[in-house]
């Protein structure tokens, strides 16, 4: 996930809270989540999502993009 440099994470809900927290998403929802605010994508953002899409093995994973 791609948040705004302004994202505070400490003020998420309980329920938000467990998707940002990475080994928590992973055992209750079986999801790998990673995420960043948007200065620490280097190269650009779209090239930061197009890093993260590549698997070790050079396939690619599904990647969602939500709007508001």
């Amino acid at each position: 996930m791609v948040f705004d440099d302004t994202f505070d994470a400490s003020a998420s809900d309980a329920e938000a809270s467990l998707l940002l927290d990475h080994a928590a998403a992973d055992t209750l929802f079986g999801a790998s989540v990673f995420w960043l605010r948007r200065p620490a994508a280097f190269g650009g953002e779209q090239a930061t999502i197009e890093f993260w899409q590549t698997k070790r093995d050079g396939l690619k994973r599904g990647i969602i993009e939500i709007v508001e």
